[in-house]
């Protein structure tokens, strides 16, 4: 049995995960009179939900006529028909009420000069139905994610949220297929908790570090997804990995689409403007994967800029100065900082760089996960939100500013539902040793490793395979070599080395954690793109180029166990919540 010291607590609500749906959903929670509790591994304010710089969606018409099922449309045509169209709809018509309630909440965002909320042009946004583009984007600046993380903040402290601070989250606690709660490791003082809890809502984020160049924090290690696949439950369309089109060229910092979205504009190698040639009428403002993909292909044909024709230019030199200096501060900053650029002068050097993960843990739009069957049915006690959650609202494309707006729907959703099924102060299950003894075991052997193989090592192998093999543009050839390729850093566990075995800040052991939950991510997104022959979104295969509904318009479910990925598939929901709108039947996806 466990040598640890055990510290039990109970609580109405745990979310794991302090980013913008964690915290939302805290308030929410709070808000309800739920006994809560936030654990998180970084400090809140210091989750990734802050870097998101462009805005949040939301069909308001601040800046011209504007309707949610526009949005809805847009996000439809986005996802590339995989969304699940009765989420759309409900993140859509949900939308500008979530954002009314974050300018309530004190959220600083930019102003139009009769006062109201500032909005942007962004990637793949329309109206009447794909006619002419909108400002659609509410925008603080390009510091959007940071004011909308520190105003939840604020309110989650208002409202008597308990915070569990710099404490990793191990493992599930799993009785007769139903989730009890979960255990964590408390960093600062090296201690074991376990959190009893009716329902448990997991927040933690994508999975952005299993790639080498990403705009993801070194947090991003999808600690929720890997503790699902642990539980025996299933991760859905892990094979669609979103690249930002404009990461800073040779180090992955984001360039917000915002700056197309304020008129600055893409050009190769020859000096040309090349997007009007992949898409004529969205040009710069087409959706993420076709920009990605545009870029590649002027690389790889030659017409690259710089001195090994390796990247392409981002110019936003002939905008206003006041206009950089009032909507795009952050970005004049970061490419000062990271590339040497004075952006008012010379062109940004950009890349096509991952940025984020439409795939996750498969959950209604009520924020509940679905069981290991694929049905309907759900895991009771268990929530997902967030990146880490797949919804399905982004299907195999998600638009820029979407995922802001998804966290905060969905939190909000995730805290109503969860008022609905729990009463404050239920009484707890009995939960014994032996059901979180495995949990422990595993810690136990990870944190006593004494291989020959550091963790670095390991990551690294990962990262390069799944860059080389799994990148913008996909093969049989590849994708069967990455499969093979990525069961060797797996295979490294068994050899690898923690030199340090103490409990106390022990980075050596939580990198070694992370990247036990990377890896398996990393297995489950190469066997599912694999298995996805078809293109769709941003899974592009370059021998199966056109995308399959008859076969593929289904959503892929991955199961892992060791070195076994299986994968099933389900229906995606062609149905809409309402008599509100139509369902939108599939077309060609162009821009």
């Amino acid at each position: 049995m466990s040598s640890y010291k055990i510290i039990d607590h109970e609580y109405d609500v745990v979310v794991l995960g302090a980013g913008g749906s964690g915290l939302r959903a805290a308030v929410g929670l709070s808000e309800a009179g739920l006994k809560t509790a936030c654990i998180s591994k970084v400090f809140p304010t210091r989750s990734h939900t802050s870097a998101a710089q462009g805005g949040i969606s939301a069909a308001l018409g601040n800046m011209g006529e504007d309707d949610w099922r526009w949005h809805m449309y847009d996000t439809v045509k986005g996802s590339d028909w995989l969304g699940d169209q009765d989420a759309i709809e409900y993140l859509c018509k949900e939308a500008p009420r979530a954002v009314i309630e974050l300018e309530r909440y004190g959220v600083p965002f930019s102003r139009t000069d009769d006062g109201k909320i500032y909005q942007r042009p962004f990637g793949g946004m329309t109206k009447n139905y794909g006619n002419g583009t909108i400002q659609r984007t509410c925008a603080a600046a390009d510091r959007t994610g940071h004011a909308i993380l520190h105003t939840l903040y604020g309110q989650a402290l208002k409202h008597n949220t308990e915070f569990f601070i710099e404490y990793f989250a191990l493992d599930l606690i799993m009785k007769n297929g139903e989730c009890k709660g979960v255990i964590a490791w408390n960093l600062t003082d090296g201690t074991i908790h376990r959190f009893r809890a009716h329902i448990t809502i997991i927040a933690t984020g994508g999975y952005g570090k299993v790639y080498y160049s990403a705009t993801s924090a070194h947090t991003c290690t999808g600690d929720g997804n890997a503790m699902v696949l642990r539980a025996g439950l299933p991760l859905q369309d892990m094979e669609f990995v979103q690249f930002h089109p404009t990461g800073i060229y040779g180090v992955g910092c984001l360039i917000t689409e915002g700056v197309r979205g304020e008129g600055g504009f893409l050009v190769n190698g020859e000096g040309e403007r090349f997007m009007e040639r992949y898409a004529p009428n969205a040009k710069d403002l087409a959706s993420r994967d076709v920009v990605s993909r545009s870029m590649e292909i002027e690389i790889n044909e030659g017409r690259g800029a710089g001195k090994n024709k390796d990247h392409i230019n981002l110019h936003l030199d002939h905008l206003d100065q006041k206009v950089i200096e009032e909507r795009l501060p952050g970005i004049s900053d970061a490419a000062k900082t990271f590339a040497n650029v004075d952006v008012s002068k010379d062109p940004i050097p950009v890349v096509p760089t991952v940025h984020y993960n439409m795939g996750g843990i498969p959950t209604n739009y009520k924020a509940e996960v679905l069981t290991l069957n694929g049905s309907e049915k759900v895991v009771k006690g268990l929530m997902a939100i967030g990146e880490a959650a797949c919804v399905s609202v982004h299907g195999a494309n998600r638009l820029g500013s979407n995922s802001l707006i998804d966290l905060v729907v969905f939190g909000r959703a995730a805290a109503k539902r969860a008022a609905e099924l729990v009463k404050p102060g239920m009484p707890h299950e009995q939960i014994t040793e032996s059901e979180t003894q495995k949990c422990l075991d595993r810690f136990d052997k990870i944190r006593h490793a004494d291989g020959g193989t550091k963790t670095s090592e390991l990551r690294l192998s990962m990262q390069k395979t799944m860059q080389s093999k799994c990148a913008v543009f996909r093969t049989e050839k590849t994708l069967k070599e990455g499969v093979d390729l990525i069961r060797q850093p797996l295979d490294g566990i068994s050899d690898v080395s923690v030199k340090d075995k103490s409990l106390l800040f022990n980075t050596d052991l939580v990198e070694t954690l992370e990247f036990d939950n990377l890896i398996r991510q990393a297995l489950t997104t190469m066997d599912s793109a694999y298995h996805r022959k078809e293109s769709r979104g941003a899974h592009a295969r370059e021998d199966y180029s056109k995308r399959d509904d008859k076969n593929f318009m289904k959503h892929t479910m991955a199961w892992q166990d060791g070195r076994e990925v299986k994968v099933k598939y389900r229906d995606v929901h062609n149905r809409t919540l309402t008599n509100d709108v139509q369902y939108f039947p599939p077309k060609e996806r162009v821009y």
